[in-house]
């Protein structure tokens, strides 16, 4: 057996090279990706690598770069399609590799929620925004957003009268735990973005979803404890 400390002086001085992955620049590793607002931890429509979104500041304008450290050969395509759903199906604007909202502001919430929307579909299948009004197995009723200018939406529902304030109710609420907007108080079924702007096809992604949130919320709050390292004192 070495004495020790024989080892780590054998070795001082001796200068490691890391061998880089295929496609993967040591610039790429260590780059300033900002600060990471998502995750998806394994992508099942191309080999389930890591994708990530991230969020930028760039002349005071929030941005959001889609990033994966992967190199397998596709990896970068894959990502493309993803930045590209964002755009069409969110309503982001696409500069380069960056993301933002046209109006400024950085919607973070609703940016994240993009993220996760697009990165279930196979590239290539966003090719257009989705429509305003949703079927909601739950009453029925055909669920209709609608753009009364200037950030404001009125959420409407079909069907008989019984019922149907306590679903708006719940619908609003939805989109306000998705996207972060605001009750417009004193006008039921009303709310708005804060910037002041329409965004209808970000409202066409998140409707959808907006029809049962909490459901949404649980189960992400479900995945994203799994598969986490924690400390044995905070092992139970």
């Amino acid at each position: 057996m070495l004495p020790y400390g024989s080892l780590s002086d054998k070795l001082a001085g001796v200068k490691f090279i890391l061998p880089q992955r295929v496609g993967v620049s040591i610039m790429t590793m260590t780059r300033n990706l900002g600060i990471r607002i998502e995750l998806v931890s394994m992508d099942p429509h191309f080999h389930d690598i890591t994708i990530a979104l991230y969020r930028q500041e760039h002349a005071g304008r929030p941005e959001y770069l889609v990033h994966s450290y992967s190199g397998l050969e596709g990896a970068s395509q894959r990502i493309e399609s993803v930045r590209r759903s964002m755009a069409i199906l969110g309503n982001l604007v696409l500069d380069g590799e960056l993301l933002h909202f046209a109006c400024g502001s950085a919607h973070q919430a609703a940016a994240r929620r993009t993220f996760l929307e697009t990165a279930k579909l196979p590239s290539g299948a966003a090719n257009a925004p989705k429509p305003l009004t949703v079927l909601d197995k739950k009453s029925g009723r055909n669920i209709t957003a609608t753009s009364l200018g200037g950030g404001r939406y009125q959420v409407t529902a079909d069907g008989p009268e019984d019922g149907k304030a306590a679903r708006i109710d719940g619908v609003v609420g939805g989109l306000v735990k998705l996207a972060e907007v605001e009750i417009v108080e004193g006008n039921p079924g009303q709310w708005a973005f804060p910037c002041g702007k329409c965004h209808d096809a970000l409202i066409g992604l998140l409707l959808p979803r907006a029809l049962n949130a909490r459901a949404i919320l649980r189960e992400e709050e479900s995945a994203g404890g799994r598969g986490l390292l924690v400390a044995p004192s905070q092992q139970k």
